[in-house]
């Protein structure tokens, strides 16, 4: 496959990107500044800010997936959502196969009808992403192209690659200790394997240990 990917050299970005590359997919890495990307085989870099549609689409112009890793300005946490409806543009006015977004934990369940969000255990610091992913969600469905929406465990953090972890759909996925987290590189393998091999074509998932 051919995968544009936004936000390459963040942690999620750029394992992704290292995912991709390790089965063999050609990848466009896309950030702000490329200059720590690395030249690889089969991996082209762009630079852009995602700040306008038509830049954006001729870069995933042909592209069978575009993944965003984008993250926003922690004094500006809202514009992940303008991104987002600027990436659905660029999708659609380029004819790109489908977004695959890296979303948040705080709009899943930790119970019926309760997200992490309503809770009142998500620390208040977290509030402001978390409810911006929330918003970026909702621009996603009320699109009419193909995305998917990938949610992590509460802790997203760097780790080992183990290949083993558990997918949901709505809910947040905690192991038997009601811990949950996932390393950067396992989300990777979720987020490609999906890419590989559609289940969640528009809708959202998550994984977790």
């Amino acid at each position: 496959m051919n995968v544009v990917v936004y936000g390459a050299t963040g942690n999620s970005g750029s394992e992704i990107v290292k995912e991709l590359i390790t089965r063999g997919h050609k990848v466009t890495a896309v950030a702000r500044k490329v200059d720590s990307l690395k030249a690889e085989q089969g991996v082209t870099t762009k630079a852009d800010d995602l700040s306008n549609v038509d830049a954006i689409a001729a870069i995933v112009k042909g592209a069978d997936a575009v993944v965003s890793a984008y993250a926003p300005p922690q004094d500006d946490t809202d514009a992940i959502v303008s991104v987002t409806e600027r990436q659905i543009a660029a999708v659609k006015k380029a004819g790109a196969g489908r977004l695959v977004v890296v979303g948040g934990a705080g709009l899943l369940e930790v119970a019926p009808g309760v997200t992490l969000i309503k809770s009142g255990y998500l620390p208040a610091e977290y509030l402001p992403i978390a409810t911006s992913h929330e918003k970026a969600l909702e621009v996603l469905r009320k699109s009419d192209i193909n995305w998917t929406y990938l949610s992590p465990g509460a802790y997203f953090v760097p780790g080992p690659r183990t290949g083993k972890f558990r997918l949901g759909t709505k809910e947040l996925v905690s192991d038997a200790k009601g811990e949950s987290k996932i390393s950067f590189a396992d989300y990777a393998i979720a987020l490609v394997d999906e890419l590989e091999k559609p289940a969640h074509e528009r809708s959202s998932f998550s994984v977790g240990y």
